[in-house]
């Protein structure tokens, strides 16, 4: 079997493209972050919580990555993250960038940057 490259320069290696959100309703908003600029990976969305608003939204998917919150882009550390989230009182909203696997695309789109 072929060798698999590491996350990091697959990451590099895929197309991509920007993905924005807009919950409201308040919390809790139904989704789990992992990773970050500390633990030297990508912020990363783990999981979406059954019945939560992210999922009723139908537009985050597991592994999309974090890119800004309320319109701050984020530097990469989930400890910002979670602050930003937490001080989203009625509406949320978030811009991921969502990695497509195999794609004969190689160009990174993200508009909101």
């Amino acid at each position: 079997m072929g060798e698999q490259l590491p996350a990091k320069e697959r990451r590099g290696a895929e197309a991509s493209r920007c993905v924005e959100v807009a919950l409201s309703g308040g919390a809790p908003w139904g989704f789990t972050l992992r990773g970050g600029r500390e633990h030297k990976e990508p912020l990363l969305i783990t999981k979406i919580e059954e019945g939560s608003k992210a999922a009723a939204m139908g537009k985050l998917q597991v592994g999309d990555e974090m890119v800004s919150i309320n319109d701050v882009i984020l530097t990469g550390y989930r400890q910002e993250a979670i602050c930003l989230v937490k001080g989203s009182h009625r509406t949320l909203k978030i811009v991921v960038r969502r990695y497509r696997l195999n794609s004969p695309q190689k160009v990174r789109t993200c508009p909101f940057l």
